[in-house]
């Protein structure tokens, strides 16, 4: 009921900021055909996509259709906006996912061994790859890796090669911006459940350092580390407009970007509900993670 209830505010939220983009959809449709905007034109066209009704009504008519499995048609491509975001989710879930997952697997391995070793080379390392990712744009790490593997080591083809090679360097991007931050977060976690009084009690039977930094403190710091992973999980749709524009990955964001210059209403609507709603799923499922690794915490 929470979950159907935030769902139907994104859809709210969706339509009515969509509508406040400054720009007149039928004006710039016009223009881009090369059709002359006279008031018929105009009028015509407001009719044939139901922006001459009044918004509750306009509202209610997009509401039902969605809901039904109709999320119009794209004033820009033409073409089902469904079918569009099918088509597209495949790069966007591959750039996002691949990411997310790249920078967990890094995270998990600097967090551990900065908590084992505070100040050692991994505590460092996880440091300063926090300072450089809050430092430094998204699109100017972007430019950076296309700069060094596909131009100076020649190593990547990312806009003409197989989807394999397109994807490398946009989920290097996701991976290494996902990384910091998860990694400071496990190492904070790890640190204060050593300083429990259950991982002194372990310590006092002469359980291995090892087993307790892995097992004893290991189990509720990854609840916290996924309470921090559900974010950036959340985001895997939305938050890689960056990679997808800089190497021209035909995902759902560049999707989004493109729709946006022309102020294509259905396709922002979608995709704000299609984000919410991934949103939702993703912290449902992580606060059911969150209640096997510590109950007491969910």
């Amino acid at each position: 009921m929470r979950h159907g209830g935030a769902l139907l505010a994104a859809t709210v939220l969706a339509f009515y900021a969509a509508r406040a983009m400054p720009g007149d959809p039928v004006r710039l449709a016009l223009a881009a055909w090369n059709v002359p905007q006279t008031p018929e034109a105009v009028a015509s066209l407001s009719e044939q996509w139901g922006l001459d009704r009044s918004l509750p009504e306009q509202y209610a008519r997009w509401l039902w259709r969605l809901v039904q499995g109709d999320w119009g048609q794209s004033f820009r491509t033409g073409q089902p906006i469904l079918a569009e975001f099918l088509d597209r989710a495949p790069w966007s879930l591959a750039i996002g996912l691949g990411g997310l997952s790249l920078g967990a697997i890094v995270a998990l391995a600097l967090g551990f061994a900065s908590a084992r070793r505070p100040g050692g080379w991994a505590d460092t390392t996880s440091r300063a790859l926090a300072i450089l990712t809050q430092s430094l744009p998204g699109f100017a790490a972007a430019l950076l890796l296309l700069w060094l593997f596909a131009i100076q080591l020649g190593w990547l083809r990312p806009f003409t090669g197989t989807a394999a090679e397109r994807l490398v360097l946009p989920v290097m991007v996701v991976g290494i911006f996902s990384a910091a931050p998860l990694a400071r977060v496990l190492r904070r976690e790890l640190r204060q459940a050593l300083a429990a009084p259950w991982v002194r009690a372990a310590r006092a039977r002469g359980i291995a350092e090892r087993r307790i930094l892995f097992v004893h403190a290991g189990r509720p710091a990854l609840a916290g580390f996924v309470a921090a992973l559900a974010p950036e999980a959340a985001w895997v749709i939305g938050g890689t407009a960056v990679a997808e524009v800089v190497f021209a990955v035909p995902g759902v964001s560049l999707f989004l970007v493109q729709a946006m210059s022309a102020r294509d209403h259905l396709v922002l609507q979608a995709y704000i509900v299609f984000v919410a709603a991934w949103m939702i799923l993703v912290s449902a499922l992580a606060h059911a993670v969150r209640a096997r690794l510590d109950p007491r915490g969910a």
